[in-house]
């Protein structure tokens, strides 16, 4: 029987890389376009990878399927390394090689983190150092002597624990151009998609709306939804739309969409608002042949309300202000 050891220092523990982590990272790896594409996600994988083994020994839930790092379309579009902490939010686990002063942190994991750890990975790929953490970022490059002992992390996510904060999309925002990490325009998510033939979009979908006369009239953003296992790898779309109306309130559809090879959505998947107390307000589930489901409302400005995407015992859900 082997032995495991751990080792740790003043900031952070070392813990080895296993073989079904190697495996993982090289699968992810051997989808990307190029080599270096392919080293930025291997690298991001086993970093994610160890962070989540080590929550995982300090009795923390996570949920690796739902983090964005672990969806193929959003390793090929960003340089995302996040954890999912379950009812707390996304950690950033950022990779460094041996002998870097410094650590990469992309602009687009600068919004919805609840922190970054710093990880650094051994090049026989046989362990990593879990070197320390910050809470939040101002620069793309952090000096690593600027790290924290990893107790400031446990610290951080019991904080949370104790009173979660909800990330909320602000959709009034998307009127004039101002869009929160994560979503993008139907077009550009479809391009991306089309891109990858195996995540080719199914269903119809809405064009991108305009201006008139300096006016907002209708605007559409989409987000990739991974249920992870439940759908074996193919995100659904989520897209809201949204469109002013007289006496300050806001019309919004909501539409779900397959993606990948899918013609249809999967049976029993559901599409749930949720008002701001979590009472469900409207809900749609796909039957056998739905190629998509929807739901419309009206909401009043500074109102809150979520949106849950469901199937079975996976569910994910994005939080909304109008």
């Amino acid at each position: 029987m082997a032995q495991t050891t751990h080792r740790a220092d003043d900031l952070g523990i070392t813990l080895p890389i296993t073989q079904a982590a190697c495996k993982i990272a090289q699968t992810f790896a051997n989808q990307q376009p190029n080599p270096a594409k392919a080293e930025e996600v291997r690298l991001n994988t086993l970093a994610v990878w160890v962070v989540n083994e080590y929550l995982q020994m300090m009795d923390i839930p996570t949920n690796l399927k739902v983090s964005d790092s672990w969806n193929p379309i959003m390793q090929l579009c960003s340089n995302v390394a996040d954890l999912e902490i379950t009812s707390v939010g996304r950690l950033e686990c950022r990779p460094v090689k041996l002998n870097e002063q410094a650590c990469l942190i992309p602009p687009e994991t600068w919004e919805d983190r609840i922190g970054y750890v710093v990880v650094q990975v051994d090049e026989s790929l046989h362990e990593a150092h879990i070197l320390g953490f910050i809470r939040s970022v101002e620069d793309e490059l952090l000096p690593l002597h600027q790290l924290q002992p990893l107790e400031k992390l446990i610290d951080r996510i019991a904080q949370l624990q104790a009173s979660p904060a909800k990330a909320l999309v602000n959709l009034s925002q998307w009127f004039i151009g101002q869009v929160d990490a994560g979503w993008q325009t139907v077009e550009a998510l479809r391009e991306l998609l089309d891109y990858r033939p195996t995540y080719a979009f199914r269903g119809s979908i809405i064009t991108e709306e305009s201006f008139v006369n300096q006016q907002p009239i209708a605007t559409k953003r989409a987000k990739l939804i991974d249920l992870g296992i439940q759908i074996a790898n193919q995100p659904l779309m989520l897209i809201v739309e949204i469109n002013p109306e007289p006496n300050v309130k806001t019309s919004i559809r909501l539409q779900l969409h397959p993606t990948g090879n899918r013609t249809y959505l999967p049976e029993g998947v559901k599409l749930t608002v949720l008002d701001e107390s979590g009472a469900v307000f409207l809900e749609a589930q796909a039957r056998s042949a739905d190629n998509y489901i929807q739901l419309q409302f009206r909401g009043d400005i500074e109102e809150q309300f979520s949106v849950a995407i469901s199937l079975d015992d996976m569910s994910v859900r994005e939080h909304f202000v109008i």
